[in-house]
């Protein structure tokens, strides 16, 4: 595999289908049913990772954990990521855990801005946020949503200038639009599907429920 490798080029590799490419990475939710369970799965996780360099974001829950490998900034995985995540789905499955692609999902915060430079610095520092290049702002214990603000030409009137972005699994997000919609909101624009659908509730408010196809 080369140094970095696209959404597309990770998805089409053998042995992740446990894994989905979201926002913050290549992720995989293991149904664990109890929290020993779930430690005893870190814990092969944490011992993989020793020996791959590699740590990756774990989160344990009592019903499940959720393993994460970051991108590399916003462009793609890391050389290597695909046989960490072979080894990993490998170890749930020792354990007799399955994966739910379902699980996994990123949350981000979008911000119309015209003029970014004297916005973005607000955010930072109220949230006590890092600066991911120009646009972007991440929390440093990668908990938190990401802000990602969007540079306007022009104000615009009657529309929202925040919304939130939901990177979900691209065989999740047709079903997670028609929930949206059946819970009484309504299809603003899908003219960039499959990369992204433009959602807004019954009051305007908008969303936009995102793919990897965006970013191949």
């Amino acid at each position: 595999m080369s140094e970095q490798s696209s959404p597309r080029q990770f998805h089409e590799a053998e042995g992740v289908e446990d894994w989905r490419v979201l926002f913050s990475g290549a992720c995989a939710h293991f149904r664990t049913g109890s929290f020993t369970a779930g430690v005893a799965l870190v814990d092969a996780i944490g011992r993989l990772a020793g020996a791959a360099g590699r740590p990756p974001d774990v989160d344990l829950r009592p019903s499940g954990v959720t393993v994460c490998l970051p991108p590399v900034g916003f462009g793609g995985q890391r050389e290597g990521d695909v046989e960490f995540a072979r080894q990993i789905s490998a170890a749930a499955h020792e354990l007799g855990l399955s994966a739910d692609p379902a699980g996994v999902q990123a949350v981000q915060i979008s911000i119309d801005a015209l003029v970014t430079e004297k916005v973005l610095p607000f955010w930072r520092a109220v949230l006590g946020y890092e600066q991911v290049g120009d646009e972007d702002l991440l929390d440093p214990r990668r908990r938190g949503p990401a802000l990602w603000f969007q540079q306007m030409a022009a104000p615009r009137p009657q529309r929202n200038r925040l919304h939130v972005d939901i990177s979900v699994p691209h065989d999740q997000a047709e079903a997670r639009v028609a929930a949206a919609i059946a819970a009484g909101g309504r299809l603003v624009s899908d003219r960039n599907a499959p990369a992204w659908w433009a959602l807004a509730d019954a009051e305007g408010n908008e969303v936009d429920v995102a793919t990897w196809m965006g970013r191949e």
